[in-house]
């Protein structure tokens, strides 16, 4: 495995610090159907998005796809202030796998983007994009391939070092990663931090409850998107018999607990290794039409939030 710089000394300095399950919880824009996916579906409204964000009482989002925010750092952080919300991180689908390309200039210009002005370290969420549009083919990439996306990991952990950031790599359905073979592959060679979200995982046919119950794992564990997922769309999804797209909006991901990822697990198994990252609320979506006042998506991310909170262990429990 390559080395690689860390911003931090371990899983309980990943972000976040400490405090409640819900004071680290942090709002997804997909999680209101705004995606970076063309044709997707009916965005809402930016200013409806973010009121509704801190409504739920969040006080962190994910930076969403590009023109969804101000595209000058000044202006977005600004939007952003007056909504109470603080930025932690972002999304990048990047093609990692090409030996022709080098996407160490995609990820700078990404990272700058980002920017470093929060109160605590930003994360550069990776996806191993396979240069498609959607999400909606699989594909499997050779040695080559492996070899150039292992490298270019180490590589985009470094230009996010260098920025101030830390770089994770995001198993995502529909990239060069996402099935645990796939995934055990990167973390035995690259050095790079993970990403786990517990959906994508699950559709790609792991359990994220066995995945952190490997201290090694746990350890490689710098930020945490999860959803649940159902497990009978999952296994279709991974057959090829519906397209993602399709099954997303055929209510592919559901609020926290009531799928198949087992998130008390995996939420009770981080805690325990010492995980004091964030936890993104993530319950992807398409929408057709901008729904009801007080109504649509927040319902399930409210749901989703209290099922974390519920979580948390009584007040004077003893901590791992």
């Amino acid at each position: 495995m390559s080395a690689v710089p860390d911003l931090d000394t371990g899983p309980a300095a990943a972000g976040g610090g400490p405090g409640g399950l819900r004071a680290r919880a942090v709002a997804a824009p997909i999680s209101w159907g705004v995606s970076e996916v063309p044709g997707w579906g009916h965005q809402m409204p930016v200013e409806r998005v973010l009121a509704e964000m801190r409504a739920l009482g969040l006080t962190a989002t994910e930076l969403g796809p590009p023109g969804f925010l101000p595209a000058r750092p000044v202006d977005r952080d600004a939007l952003l202030d007056r909504y109470g919300l603080a930025l932690i991180g972002g999304f990048i689908p990047v093609v990692l796998h090409d030996p022709g390309v080098d996407p160490s200039r995609a990820i700078a210009a990404a990272a700058a983007a980002l920017g470093t002005d929060g109160a605590e370290p930003r994360v550069l969420v990776l996806a191993a994009d396979l240069g498609q549009a959607g999400y909606d083919a699989a594909a499997e990439i050779d040695a080559a391939g492996w070899r150039a996306m292992l490298a270019n990991l180490d590589r985009a952990a470094v230009v996010a070092a260098d920025h101030g950031l830390r770089a994770t790599l995001h198993p995502h359905v529909g990239t060069a990663v996402v099935r645990p073979e796939q995934v055990a592959r990167v973390l035995s060679g690259s050095g790079i931090a993970l990403c786990l979200d517990t959906g994508h995982y699950l559709v790609g046919g792991g359990d994220p409850a066995v995945l952190v119950a490997a201290a090694a794992v746990t350890a490689r564990i710098a930020h945490v998107h999860l959803k649940d997922a159902d497990p009978d769309l999952a296994a279709r999804v991974r057959s090829g018999a519906i397209r993602y797209a399709d099954a997303v909006a055929a209510g592919l991901y559901r609020p926290l607990g009531r799928g198949g990822a087992r998130i008390a697990d995996v939420v009770g198994r981080l805690e325990a290794s010492g995980y004091r990252g964030r936890y993104v609320l993530e319950q992807d979506v398409r929408l057709d039409h901008e729904p009801d006042p007080q109504a649509g998506p927040v319902e399930a991310v409210r749901a989703s939030l209290d099922y974390l909170a519920a979580l948390d262990p009584p007040a004077g429990t003893p901590g791992p």
